[in-house]
């Protein structure tokens, strides 16, 4: 179906300029919509859950929880870095999504994240840190699956490599590798 032409809705200049703190306000808000339409819709698990999300969170899908299993993971936007750790000799290419995209679904309303892993290592994550870095949840290394043996099945990545002040103890330590749950206060 084609419309009729209007000339007088035609833009005959082009629009204003947003200032650019309005335009960033406006980009914000379209992305916390998109993220809490996405959120709403939150998926159950179908194969063995690898990391659940608890706590202050607006969106559950299992047992007070948000459950995720591998193939949910894999099913977000997916970045790849390499970057030096203090762990290995070489830098390594961690691929996964963004840890903020993660926590988008679920809507936190906290400020930290308790991480926990499989041996039951805790480390507090300051949710802003999630905002400001691109903070990795990582599922593979050099393009292979992690396993239990090899730091996964979820490992907490910073990007090294693009700011100098992670490289520090406290942000090494955030990097919790065979994570299985975070909760949020």
């Amino acid at each position: 179906m084609t419309l009729p032409y209007d000339p007088d809705l035609t833009a005959s200049e082009p629009m204003p300029k947003l200032p650019r703190r309005q335009a960033l306000c406006l980009l914000a808000i379209a992305m916390a919509g998109l993220g809490s339409a996405m959120a709403q819709t939150l998926e159950r698990p179908s194969q063995r859950v690898v990391l659940t999300i608890g706590g202050h969170i607006g969106v559950r899908n299992a047992d007070g929880v948000a459950a995720f299993d591998l193939a949910m993971i894999r099913a977000l936007p997916q970045v790849s870095f390499t970057t030096p750790t203090p762990w290995d000799h070489a830098p390594l290419k961690f691929t996964g999504p963004l840890l903020r995209d993660v926590l988008a679904l679920v809507r936190p309303g906290g400020k930290n994240l308790k991480a926990v892993a499989i041996n039951d290592y805790r480390i507090d994550i300051p949710l802003q840190d999630v905002m400001r870095y691109d903070v990795v949840l990582a599922h593979s290394i050099n393009d292979q699956p992690l396993t239990v043996r090899t730091k996964g099945p979820l490992f907490v990545v910073y990007p090294f490599h693009r700011h100098p002040e992670l490289q520090h103890n406290t942000y090494y330590e955030r990097s919790i590798w065979q994570l299985k749950a975070i909760e949020i206060e």
